[in-house]
């Protein structure tokens, strides 16, 4: 069967209809600087063992420096980040410029206000065409101790969550009942 060239313009407007968070991935390089970038491109992958995924491509310096440390941080950025994100999400070479931050008990650059932060190491790559799939290992989380609303990316634009949509939906115990009860025989 004979592939059909996919147009990379229609590709990202197609992929836009689905609705991400931004993190920003950090590390320190060898020379102890803190390094990161904005990643739209990470997800929940293992409970047990707790496994954590994102895409950096092929060519990013801070891909890199985590790739060399073998850790890394994710923040999940607030709504209140917009700018903060913007500068990762650049080419700018000091990223931590004018960025609050503090560094971990694991020793790890971790981004003030952030939603949640989990700090991994790597566990695996695989290649994953123009980007890597770098699988984590969980070692250490944390969450805002605020009530923040996440950064959402849709559409290529930031967006948010709807001021009146922040209380959980009914259905939410009976998910949460769901996901902790779950057997590996159970089928949906």
């Amino acid at each position: 069967m004979t592939q059909s060239a996919i147009d990379g313009r229609q590709f990202r407007n197609v992929l836009g209809q689905f609705c991400t968070g931004i993190t920003v991935i950090t590390t320190f390089d060898d020379a102890e600087a803190p390094i990161g970038f904005a990643c739209q491109s990470f997800a929940a992958l293992s409970l047990d063992p707790p496994l954590i995924l994102f895409c950096p491509t092929k060519t990013s310096r801070s891909w890199a420096a985590i790739e060399q440390s073998g850790r890394f941080c994710v923040n999940v950025l607030a709504e209140e980040q917009r700018d903060l994100c913007a500068r990762f999400g650049s080419r700018e070479p000091d990223k931590f410029a004018g960025a609050p931050w503090h560094t971990s008990p694991l020793a790890l650059p971790v981004l003030d206000d952030a939603l949640a932060t989990i700090e991994c190491t790597v566990e695996s790559v695989v290649d994953g065409g123009d980007h890597y799939i770098v699988i984590g290992r969980v070692q250490a989380l944390t969450e805002s101790t605020t009530s923040g609303r996440p950064l959402l990316f849709y559409r290529g634009q930031y967006t948010a969550i709807e001021p009146d949509k922040t209380t959980p939906a009914p259905w939410r115990a009976d998910l949460e009942h769901f996901l902790t009860t779950t057997t590996l025989d159970t089928w949906l």
